[in-house]
C-alpha cells in the first residue's frame, strides 16, 4: 500500500518469498554477464563491490567487500549507447524481486537507466547512483520465465541527462535461501524467514550494524540491526546529515509487531503503540524534537481503533501509547514508532487476525497513518489511494472488438479515496502483464487479434496512488466463431482456518479447512494437534496450541484471483468459440445478460458462507440463483464447478433449487483429502486437495448425487460422486464438486474441458 502511494520502502529483512536466487555479477565468469561498448567504454572502477561464491558465507563475512565494480562515462544522446546485460538462468517460472548494486563514486549520475525485461515486457527505471552504493537496491518484483533468454534480463545503459559516471556491480533475482552460517550451519530456511541481522549482512552492512553483540546474541542483534541499518542507509542524507552512511533519505521508521497477553473471556487484548521520547538524543537527525514520535504513535493507535470498529462493527481495544526505552524507537535518528498490533497469544485477537480482510483493514490503517504523518511533517495535504474496482466485466461490442467495464468503489471512511482514473493492465499470449494504460473513464475498448488469449486486470488511481487490482479476466477471439462462451469468476472468499472454540477446546483446525489467504501465506508452523483448553499456558506436546513443524519454510497457496485464465485456456482448446469473462457480482447486479451466451462457465472455487468470515461469502446467492434459473429455462448450457456448491445451500428452498436446476442433491463431504485421484470422462486425473505451495487445495469437497435423468460423470477414489451431468430438452448442465482449476495437469484440463463442452453444446 505504501509503495502504491509512491513511497520507497526499505526492509531490514529480505522482502521476497521466492526461494530461488540468481546473482549475475562481473566477478563471476559462469554467469551471463555481458558488456557492450560503443562510443564510451566500460572500465574498472576504483571501488570494491559484491562478490558471489558458492556455498555458505561465514558470520561477519561481508559479501560487498571482496568484489570489483565497473564504470563508464555517461552519454546524453540516445545513439551509440553502451550497456551491460545481466541475463539470469531462472530455475522456475514465478515472481522474482530484482535488486541492483553499484558503487557511488565521484560524479556518479543521479539517473542511471535500468531496463527490466520480464516475460517479454519491459519496465524502465532511473536510479540515483549518488546514494545507496555498495548494497542491494530494490527495483520491483516481476514475473520471469524458466530458462535463460533475452526476454528475461536486466540491462544497464550509460544514458543520462547528466555528465558523469554510470557504475555497475551485481544484479540479484529472487530472495533465495539462507546462506550465512551461525552455530556451524545455516538456517535451512528461505532468507525471508530469517532475522534481520542475516539480511543486513547479505546487504553489505558493516559488522557493527549487523551484530552489536559481536556475534554473541542473535535476538538482540535482530532487534538492534533494524535501527542501526536505518541510520547506516540514511546517514549523509537530508534526514541524518551529520552521520556517514549511504545517503538514502529515509524519513520515518515503523516496526510492525504482535505481542503477548491473554483474556480468559475471549475478549480482545488489542493494540498498543510504542515510542521513545525521554531517552537517547533529545533531537533527531534534522533537529526535530523526539516528541514527534509520540505524535506518530498516537495517530497510528487512534486510526487503528477507528478503522477496525467502523469497518467490522466490532469493538477494538487499544492500550494506549507506551513511551519507553526500546532500541527500535530510541536508536533511529528519524521519527519512529512500534505498533504492537494485537496479542498472538489471545484467541479473541487471533480469530480476527487470521482473517485476510482484517489484515487488509489493519494494513490500510497503518498506511494511512504514515501518509497523514508525513503530510503533517511536510505541511502538505494528502489523498488516500482508492479501493479496487468491482463488477469487472468484458463483453463483445462487435465481431472483433470488446469493451471492458467496471464500477468504482468508494471508501466510506475516507472522503479523499475517490478514483479519478484507472489503470488497465493487459497480457497477451504467454507474455506477462504490461505496465498499464491509464484511462479516465470506467471502460476500455480494444480490438482483438484472432487466436490470441488476452488477460486483463484493473486498478483505481488518484493523486494519492493506486489500488490493489481486480481479479484477472480473459477474452479470446476465434476466427470464424459463431458462438461466445462466458466465464464468471465466483471465487472471492478470503477467510481464516476453521475455528474450534467451545467449553473444552480451542484453536484452528487446518485439517478441516486451512482457510484462504490473499495470495500465498507463510503463516503456519504446522497443523495444531492439541486443542485442550485446560492445558493453556503450558509448553510441550500436551499444551494448548501445540502443533507440528511440517509447514515451516513453506508458503501456502491461497486465492490468487486469476483462475479465469485457467478456464479460458482450456475453453479455447474446445473448438471455434469466442470467450469473454466477468465477475459473478456483475451477473448478480444485472450488468451481464446471460442469454447472449451459448454456454456459461461459473467458477466458484472454494466460495461458501462458512459462518466465521468477516465478509459474507456464498457460492450461489439468491440473485445468482434467479439469474441462472432464468438462463436455464431458455435452454441454457451451464458448467458450474465449486467445492461447496451443494453444502452451501442449506434451506429446503435452496436444496429444491439445486434439484430443479442442476439436477443434484448433496450427500455430505468427501473427507479423504489425501486421496486426490478423480475418475471421469474416461480419465484418471490428480487434483489439489491439501495444503501445498503450488495451488489452493479443495478440502473436503461435496459429494453430490444425480437427480432424475441426470447421471454421475466423475467419482472420487471411494466411488462417491464428484460431478453430475444432465442433458435434457430444456437445458444441459455439468456440475463439478471439484473446482476445475484444481486439476493438476494442464493437458488434462484441456482434454476434460473439451469433453464437457462437447457434452453441453453438441
Amino acid at each position: 500500500m505504501l509503495e502504491n502511494a509512491g513511497a520507497v520502502v526499505v526492509s531490514p529483512r529480505e522482502r521476497d518469498w521466492q526461494k530461488n536466487e540468481v546473482i549475475v555479477d562481473n566477478d563471476n565468469a559462469k554467469t551471463y554477464y555481458k558488456e557492450t561498448n560503443d562510443k564510451k567504454k566500460w572500465e574498472k572502477a576504483d571501488a570494491i563491490g559484491f562478490a558471489y561464491h558458492n556455498g555458505n558465507y561465514q558470520d561477519g563475512e561481508n559479501p560487498f567487500s571482496a568484489g570489483t565494480t565497473r564504470k563508464i562515462k555517461s552519454r546524453k544522446k540516445r545513439s551509440r549507447l553502451s550497456f551491460i546485460s545481466y541475463q539470469p538462468v531462472i530455475l522456475e517460472d514465478g515472481s522474482y524481486a530484482v535488486y541492483v548494486s553499484y558503487p557511488t563514486v565521484k560524479k556518479s549520475v543521479d539517473d542511471a537507466e535500468y531496463i527490466v525485461f520480464h516475460k517479454g515486457q519491459e519496465t524502465h527505471f532511473r536510479v540515483n547512483q549518488q546514494m545507496g552504493g555498495g548494497t542491494w537496491v530494490y527495483l520491483g518484483t516481476f514475473e520471469f520465465d524458466r530458462g535463460c533468454n533475452i526476454f528475461n534480463r536486466v540491462i544497464l545503459t550509460n544514458h543520462s541527462k547528466k555528465k558523469g559516471f554510470v557504475t555497475a556491480d551485481a544484479v540479484r533475482f529472487g530472495g533465495g535461501m539462507g546462506n550465512i552460517v551461525r552455530g556451524g550451519r545455516n538456517s535451512g530456511l528461505p532468507r525471508t524467514l530469517e532475522g534481520a541481522r542475516y539480511y543486513t549482512q547479505w546487504a553489505g552492512a558493516p559488522t557493527e550494524v549487523v551484530s552489536k553483540s559481536n556475534g554473541t546474541n542473535d535476538y538482540n542483534d535482530d532487534i538492534n540491526t533494524r535501527s542501526l541499518y536505518t541510520n547506516w542507509l540514511a546517514g549523509g542524507s537530508s534526514y541524518i546529515p551529520n552521520k556517514d552512511g549511504k545517503r538514502v533519505p529515509i524519513e520515518l521508521s515503523i516496526g510492525v509487531h504482535s505481542d503477548a497477553g491473554v483474556k480468559n473471556d475471549d475478549s480482545i487484548v488489542g493494540t498498543l503503540t510504542i515510542c521513545t521520547t525521554q531517552n537517547g538524543n533529545p533531537t533527531l537527525g534534522t533537529g526535530l524534537p523526539r516528541s514527534v514520535s509520540y505524535t506518530f504513535a498516537s495517530q497510528i493507535l487512534a486510526n487503528v481503533k477507528r478503522d477496525i470498529e467502523n469497518t467490522f462493527r466490532k469493538e477494538w481495544n487499544t492500550r494506549g501509547v507506551k513511551d519507553a526505552n526500546y532500541s527500535e524507537t530510541r536508536l533511529p535518528e528519524v521519527p519512529s514508532a512500534i505498533i504492537e498490533t494485537l496479542s498472538h497469544q489471545n484467541f479473541g485477537d487471533l480469530r480476527l487476525a487470521q482473517d485476510p480482510n482484517f489484515k487488509f483493514t489493519l494494513a490500510r490503517s497503518i498506511y494511512k497513518s504514515v501518509l497523514r504523518f508525513t503530510a503533517l511533517m511536510h505541511k502538505t495535504s494528502y489523498c488516500v489511494q482508492p479501493l479496487a474496482p468491482n463488477n469487472f466485466r468484458i463483453e463483445y461490442i462487435s465481431k472483433d472488438k470488446i469493451r471492458l467495464k467496471w464500477n468504482a468503489v468508494n471508501d466510506p471512511l475516507e472522503s479523499t479515496a475517490k478514483p479519478s482514473s484507472y489503470n488497465v493492465y493487459m497480457a497477451t499470449g504467454t507474455s506477462g502483464f504490461d505496465n498499464g494504460t491509464n484511462v479516465s473513464s470506467n471502460k476500455f475498448e480494444i480490438t482483438l487479434e484472432p487466436n490470441v488469449i488476452y488477460n486483463f486486470k484493473i486498478t483505481a488511481c488518484n493523486s494519492g496512488g493506486e489500488s490493489f487490482p481486480t481479479e484477472v479476466l480473459s477474452a479470446y477471439r476465434s476466427e470464424g466463431a459463431k458462438q461466445t462462451l462466458l466465464i464468471a469468476n465466483g471465487f472471492h472468499r478470503l477467510t481464516s482456518p476453521e475455528i474450534i472454540n467451545n467449553i473444552s477446546e480451542q484453536g484452528f483446525n487446518l485439517e478441516a479447512d486451512p482457510g484462504i489467504s490473499y495470495g500465498a501465506t507463510a503463516g503456519w508452523c504446522g497443523r495444531q494437534s492439541n486443542f485442550d483448553k485446560t492445558q493453556a499456558g503450558k509448553e510441550g506436546p500436551t499444551a494448548l496450541g501445540y502443533s507440528g513443524d511440517e509447514l515451516i519454510g513453506k508458503f501456502i497457496a491461497g486465492n490468487n484471483f486469476n483462475y479465469v485464465t485457467t478456464h479460458a485456456e482450456a475453453l479455447i482448446s474446445s473448438g471455434r468459440y469466442n470467450v469473454v469473462s466477468c465477475s459473478s457480482e456483475a451477473i448478480e447486479n444485472s450488468l451481464i445478460d446471460l442469454s447472449k451466451y451459448a454456454m456459461v462457465d461459473l467458477a466458484l472455487g472454494l466460495e461458501k458462507n462458512d459462518g466465521r468470515s468477516l465478509v459474507y461469502y456464498k457460492a450461489l446467492r439468491p440473485q445468482m440463483q434467479n439469474k441462472l434459473a432464468s438462463y436455464l429455462r431458455k435452454n441454457g448450457r451451464l458448467l458450474i464447478s465449486g467445492a461447496y456448491v451443494a453444502s452451501d445451500m442449506n434451506t429446503e428452498q435452496e436444496r429444491q433449487w439445486l434439484s430443479t436446476n442442476l439436477k443434484i442433491k448433496g450427500l455430505g463431504s468427501n473427507q479423504n483429502n489425501y486421496s486426490s485421484v478423480i475418475t471421469g470422462l474416461g480419465l484418471n486425473f490428480d487434483v489439489y486437495r491439501t495444503i501445498n505451495e503450488q495451488h489452493y487445495g479443495a478440502y473436503s469437497p461435496d459429494m453430490i448425487h444425480p437427480v432424475g435423468s441426470a447421471f454421475s460423470a466423475m467419482t472420487y477414489s471411494d466411488k462417491s460422486c464428484a460431478a453430475v451431468a444432465y442433458k435434457g430438452t430444456d437445458n444441459r448442465t455439468f456440475t463439478m464438486a471439484i473446482p476445475f482449476e484444481c486439476i493438476k495437469d494442464k493437458a488434462l484440463q484441456k482434454k476434460i474441458m473439451r469433453g464437457i463442452v462437447s457434452f453441453l453444446l453438441k
